[in-house]
C-alpha cells in the first residue's frame, strides 16, 4: 500500500526564488506548482512584492518594443560607407603586422 503524501506546505521562513516567480509571472508553472505558488503569496508579503516587481518588469519590457527609436536615414548610408577592410577580422601577413602597427601608433599621436 503506498502512502500519498500530502502537498508540501511553504514554511514561513521560505520564499519563492526568483525562478519560481518569473515562472509564475509567465505563466510557466504546472497547475499543482502554481496553486501552491498562489497560496504562498496570499500569505508572504515579500515574495507578492517580488511578483509584482517582476509583473512590472515584464509589462515595461513588452511596452518598450512599441517605442523602438527611430534610426536616422543617413545612418545607414555612413554605416556602409566604412571601409571593410576595417571591419575585417582575418589576420595580415607577418610583413603587414609592422607596418600596421607603426600606421597605427603615428595615427594615435596625431
Amino acid at each position: 500500500m503506498t502512502m500519498v503524501q500530502p502537498p508540501r506546505r511553504f514554511g514561513s521562513t521560505e520564499h519563492l526564488a526568483s525562478e519560481a516567480v518569473a515562472a509564475f509571472v509567465d505563466g510557466e508553472l504546472r497547475m499543482a506548482a502554481y496553486m501552491r505558488a498562489a497560496q504562498h503569496l496570499s500569505m508572504c508579503p515579500e515574495c507578492a512584492a517580488e511578483v509584482e516587481a517582476q509583473q512590472q518588469a515584464r509589462h515595461a519590457l513588452r511596452s518598450a518594443a512599441d517605442h523602438v527609436p527611430r534610426m536616422p536615414s543617413s545612418l545607414l548610408g555612413t554605416l556602409s560607407n566604412i571601409p571593410s577592410h576595417l571591419c575585417d577580422p582575418t589576420p595580415r601577413p607577418q610583413a603587414e603586422e609592422g607596418f600596421a602597427a607603426r600606421r597605427w601608433s603615428i595615427l594615435r599621436r596625431r
